[in-house]
């Protein structure tokens, strides 16, 4: 006993994952992304980050387990490097198994996808999320051909986000270069409420609200 829970704490403290399980209800794998989404580069070291190297493996694991019944994924990100965003909501979004996300603090940038890939997407009543522009940083070597291909991955992102929730890509898009809420940028922070009105995520709640809508999905999918 004493090595599983060992083993426990060290999944959840290297690859923010913990598997739960409930004799009655199934089991349950915990997927947590928080802080920065790291991609190719590493983040300082003083930065909270989600490594995408560690999450992709695991997703693969939980689809090929046949014991793991559901999967809840809690958020808490800035958001980060876009092209691993991007491939963890993909990820995320051919589970075979019933997923619910749970956005907690703030889910900003890349972090949509994330929330979104899930089959059913829940927020805080204090949460927030933030969609904005794709931004580079460093410098443009051919500036018309960077800005195309910004714009081709900013495309990605709410080509996305409208298949994965009730939110329109022109409606994303609106709200991307809404110019009046920002101070220092483009784009738009939604609240809890706001998010669900806006159709980007489908309800708002907590983690009782979380886990008995994975365990209504479990139910049906057995």
């Amino acid at each position: 006993m004493g090595d599983e829970l060992e083993k426990e704490d060290e999944h959840l403290k290297e690859m923010g994952t913990l598997p739960m399980k409930n004799e009655k209800k199934g089991k349950i794998e915990l997927l947590t992304i928080i802080g920065e989404v790291e991609g190719h580069e590493a983040v300082s070291a003083n930065t909270k980050a989600t490594k995408y190297e560690h999450i992709l493996p695991k997703l693969a694991q939980i689809e090929n387990d046949d014991e793991i019944d559901g999967v809840l994924i809690l958020l808490n990100t800035l958001g980060g490097d876009v092209e691993a965003g991007l491939a963890i909501a993909e990820m995320i979004a051919s589970l075979s198994k019933p997923t619910v996300s749970l956005v907690l603090g703030g889910c900003h940038s890349i972090g949509g996808p994330l929330a979104v890939a899930a089959d059913y997407s829940f927020i805080v009543e204090s949460g927030t999320m933030v969609i904005h522009p794709v931004r580079s940083a460093g410098l443009f070597i051919g500036v018309t051909q960077s800005l195309r291909n910004m714009e081709r991955t900013q495309d990605r992102i709410t080509g996305f986000l409208s298949k994965h929730s009730k939110i329109s890509q022109q409606r994303v898009e609106e709200l991307m270069l809404d110019s009046s809420q920002l101070v220092k940028d483009v784009g738009t922070m939604l609240d809890g409420k706001e998010a669900v009105k806006e159709g980007l995520i489908d309800e708002v709640g907590g983690i009782k609200e979380a886990f008995a809508k994975l365990h209504e999905m479990m139910k049906k999918d057995s």
